[in-house]
């Protein structure tokens, strides 16, 4: 399997990021070739620290890196970056992982 992971910082307004992402981008991407499944993190996301400026976290799964690449290739893939413009156009504004995984447990 492989991950794409997507850490989102908190927004100016997140209402409107919510609305956005759960309202457009969500079914952009649930069009994706190859997605075997998709998880967001719901509440606060906290980290050891205490401190925390990330807003949401995204996880798609794919059955390996090749598959990432060949979705987000694909017009659909073009469009979610597109999307991805509107609600979060500075590249500060998220990080993306993308790494194959094997299960260690």
């Amino acid at each position: 399997m492989a991950q794409m992971v997507v850490i989102y910082n908190t927004p100016k307004d997140p209402a409107a990021f919510d609305r956005h992402y759960f309202e457009i981008h969500v079914p952009l991407a649930k069009k994706l070739a190859g997605l075997r499944s998709y998880e967001v993190s719901t509440g606060p996301v906290a980290t050891i620290s205490g401190g925390f400026s990330v807003h949401l976290i995204a996880t798609l799964h794919f059955d390996d890196l090749a598959a990432i690449q060949d979705a987000f290739a694909s017009p659909e893939g073009q469009a979610c970056r597109e999307d991805r413009m509107i609600f979060a156009p500075d590249e500060t504004d998220f990080k993306m992982f993308l790494f194959d995984d094997r299960e260690v447990l």
